[in-house]
């Protein structure tokens, strides 16, 4: 039976040699994940049930990362919740301020998630790790409390949705705007609950880092996962962080798709998405001269080395402009100390923008970085919705780091090659 990768992997964690899209299956984790926000609810459901111990505790990650540093009390309150479990717990993988990152930056970095793994976490934007050729899905807190229990969970098999991707990239553009791209074509629910899988002779190309991009932002078209067929690409990134063996999965020729999206690269500019969806999707030409207050370049969907360089390049020499707030969040310690030392956190201080340690912060409206009602940021982060990033009058604009580097320059949205 000719099936999926994504269908492929789930067979494999469930002991049958084919699934089918609808079908229900209880399927064995190779990770679950929960943050500071996630996980305290997760922890008290545990504590409830009975159960003493943990499944397995080198199977379990419990991150700090969304307000963390803690902003408030309640914030250090849930922090502390976390912190407490993993240590009574012995959890292999707890990560705090200092050792941190933002999650689904962090985890592929350490080795954690490896291609063909399943994986759930109490974060929507699980569906990153599909990058590296893993089924990865975000589910909520509860689903997480019976993971941590048993090491399982409940799967409807999702369909596979087929996006082929063609062409040359134009300049300055990056996975961001191929996903924006396909997001604003497809809208918010154009891939209701399927499997995006990300193919074609464009994509075999792109890096590690853009394929996190594209497969982070899957969930905003509705899906369940994005996921890359696994390549040289990928295993060059695994093979030098792989602390445990792993299984390669790629579609059967044939293989049974809800639709099938090809895309020309060559009609793709830098993209922008207004508020307040990530669907309302434009090129950069088409909304220029919009004045922003702030700049904001990180999150799980850009705070990667490659995303700091490319917004390094665009600050070199150049200033943030007087009105503008600009800020940088690299996304885990180990690329804001390569960042230090390949000179990019010097040009952006010189620049007049302001470098945070590793965190979600203003990405959730959490913290550094909250906006006030009638303020106009552009992100590099995920999400615009209404008061995403605080005041419900506020607005937000996506882009990749390229477009909000030469924003927060101008002082108005603009195209990196104006700058």
């Amino acid at each position: 039976m000719k099936m999926t990768i994504a269908e492929k992997i789930i067979a494999a964690h469930c002991d049958r040699k084919a699934v089918r899209p609808g079908e229900i299956v209880l399927a064995r984790l190779d990770l679950a994940l929960g943050n500071d926000i996630t996980a305290p609810l997760a922890i008290d459901l545990f504590e409830n049930s009975g159960v003493e111990e943990v499944f397995d505790k080198d199977k379990i990650a419990l991150v700090c990362d969304h307000f963390a540093p803690n902003k408030d009390i309640e914030s250090a309150r849930q922090c502390r919740v976390v912190r407490d479990f993993a240590r009574s717990h012995r959890v292999a993988h707890f990560y705090d301020v200092g050792r941190m990152g933002i999650e689904h930056a962090l985890l592929p970095e350490e080795g954690l998630v490896l291609p063909g793994d399943l994986v759930i976490g109490a974060d929507s934007h699980t569906c990153t790790y599909g990058a590296l050729g893993a089924f990865a899905t975000g589910v909520g807190s509860t689903d997480l409390a019976g993971a941590m229990i048993g090491g399982e969970a409940w799967f409807r098999v999702p369909p596979s949705r087929l996006f082929i991707y063609r062409g040359d990239f134009k300049p300055w553009v990056s996975g961001k705007d191929l996903i924006l791209y396909t997001i604003g074509l497809i809208g918010v629910s154009g891939a209701h609950y399927a499997a995006m899988e990300f193919a074609g002779p464009a994509v075999s190309s792109l890096s590690m880092a853009g394929r996190m991009t594209m497969a982070n932002m899957a969930i905003e078209a509705g899906a369940k996962t994005g996921i890359f067929p696994p390549d040289e690409i990928t295993e060059e990134y695994v093979r030098k962080r792989a602390r445990r063996r792993y299984e390669i999965y790629r579609s059967d020729p044939g293989a049974d798709y809800e639709g099938e999206t090809t895309i020309d690269l060559d009609k793709i500019e830098p993209q922008v998405a207004l508020p307040p969806l990530p669907s309302n999707t434009r090129s950069v030409s088409e909304v220029k001269g919009i004045k922003i207050d702030q700049s904001v370049i990180g999150s799980c969907t850009n705070g990667r080395l490659e995303d700091l360089r490319m917004a390094a390049e665009i600050f070199k020499g150049k200033k943030v402009a007087k009105w503008v707030r600009a800020l940088v969040f690299p996304a885990t310690q180990a690329i804001y100390l390569q960042a230090l030392r390949e000179g990019l956190i010097e040009i952006f201080i010189e620049s007049g923008v302001a470098v945070s340690t590793p965190t979600c912060g203003p990405c959730l409206g959490g913290h550094m970085g909250v906006l006030a009602s009638g303020e106009k940021a552009i992100s590099t982060t995920n999400r615009n919705f209404v008061g995403r990033m605080g005041h419900p009058e506020s607005e937000v604009y996506l882009s990749g780091p390229a477009v909000a580097a030469a924003s927060a320059v101008a002082g108005e949205i603009i195209h990196p090659d104006k700058i």
